[in-house]
């Protein structure tokens, strides 16, 4: 197969799309689809360690500095795990490759608990971080194998609603969990994990994998070079994912300190979820009418200013009225990036687009926690002026003059 040829070929907006009610688009969709949905909602309900991972190594004594060191030492892990995941995901199938990760990630979790020195602290939350992520690259690259394109913006929209639903109530209860005992956070994020592993092994098909000769990342690197359209989404979503790691990292210990309880904090972040489950599917009627590189800078702007605003946010209903804002853009940006990313690579690499793609929110986890905090014990008002860039300058590269690969373009 020449998978050059097929290169950013696929239509980013669908005529069908854009007039199809939304319970007939969600009919549509195949059965392996709604599988996803399931484990992912699974899944997601039991991350409770990484949204409490700081709170958790200051209440052991740990320092500030150290607190954000382990969250980097996540990311490292995560950036592992796009390479790894985007790689597995096209060489020994989707199927496997989720599989695999739910039942390492599991048992790495497990060992996290037990460990009591920083050193051990920091391996095992960067094994952590790379065994739970690597299924990330694989369950989006399946996901569009089984959707036609004219759907993938309402697939990727449900498949982010089942994620913000188990969101939605995993760090409320984790919240209620963690005022038991922190190591049952541990326990119940490592059964989920291993539940979600055992829907996967038996009701999700294979999906496709790449041949001998294009399923190595020198071939897929060859192409991934010459993607100008994927280089412009990648700088853009690098800019929005340093701002998005502060809320599991920064944001916490920001609401700590400014008197809010952990159970405030838990249910702030719950709300981003709940208001994702109850409105992001019904508005991509109205995104998927849009060009989708103007609807991803709309959004990118409005969280900026809804993460920006935390700044003068003093009372519960001002924090709420910031994660509105925050949520909104994300709702109307978050799907129809999967849409257009998806779009983007052909099927034998679709792995390794979604591993490339999930560099970027890897890179920032490890830089941003970090430099975050530091920012803003030093600095709050640069803390916040930053934040606030990252989303305009986001903004402003999806916004830009669209650069071709090739001369066979249609995405608008």
């Amino acid at each position: 197969m020449n998978i050059e040829k097929h290169i950013n070929t696929a239509p980013q907006t669908w005529p069908s799309a854009r007039t199809e009610p939304l319970f007939a688009a969600l009919a549509a969709l195949p059965r392996p689809a709604w599988i996803l949905f399931f484990g992912t909602f699974l899944n997601k309900f039991g991350t409770f360690v990484v949204p409490f991972l700081a709170l958790y190594l200051t209440g052991k004594g740990f320092t500030v500095d150290q607190a954000g060191l382990a969250i980097a030492a996540y990311g490292v892990g995560n950036l592992l795990a796009s390479i790894l995941g985007g790689h597995l995901a096209d060489h020994i199938g989707r199927r496997k490759t989720i599989v695999l990760s739910m039942f390492s990630g599991a048992a790495m979790m497990l060992l996290l608990s037990q460990a009591r020195n920083f050193p051990a602290i920091l391996l095992f939350t960067m094994l952590t971080g790379l065994t739970n992520e690597f299924y990330r690259p694989a369950s989006s690259a399946l996901l569009a194998d089984v959707v036609p394109p004219e759907r993938r913006i309402t697939a990727f929209a449900t498949l982010r609603m089942a994620f913000n639903a188990g969101f939605a109530f995993g760090p409320a209860t984790a919240g209620f969990i963690a005022a038991l005992g922190f190591v049952w956070l541990f326990v119940g994020d490592a059964a989920t994990a291993a539940l979600y592993g055992l829907v996967a092994l038996l009701a999700l098909p294979a999906g496709p994998q790449a041949t001998s000769e294009n399923a190595g990342w020198g071939p897929a690197l060859s192409i991934l070079r010459r993607d100008r359209k994927l280089h412009q989404l990648l700088l853009a979503n690098f800019a929005i994912a340093l701002l998005f790691c502060q809320l599991a990292s920064t944001y916490g210990l920001y609401l700590t300190h400014r008197g809010f309880s952990t159970t405030t904090y838990g249910l702030v972040l719950s709300l981003n979820g709940v208001l994702v489950v109850l409105f992001e599917l019904p508005l991509t009627t109205l995104t998927r009418k849009f060009p989708a590189r103007r609807v991803m800078a709309v959004g990118y702007v409005l969280i900026a200013l809804g993460f920006t605003l935390n700044a003068r946010a003093h009372t519960i209903p001002g924090l709420v009225g910031c994660m509105l804002i925050f949520t909104f853009g994300e709702m109307i940006t978050m799907p129809t990036f999967m849409a257009y990313l998806a779009g983007l690579a052909p099927a034998e690499m679709r792995g390794r687009y979604m591993g490339v793609s999930g560099l970027t929110w890897s890179s920032a986890l490890i830089i941003g926690p970090a430099l975050g905090m530091k920012l803003l014990t030093l600095n709050p008002n640069l803390y916040w002026i930053i934040c606030a860039s990252l989303g305009l300058f986001a903004a402003a590269i999806i916004s830009g003059r669209e650069r071709p690969t090739c001369e066979n373009q249609n995405i608008p």
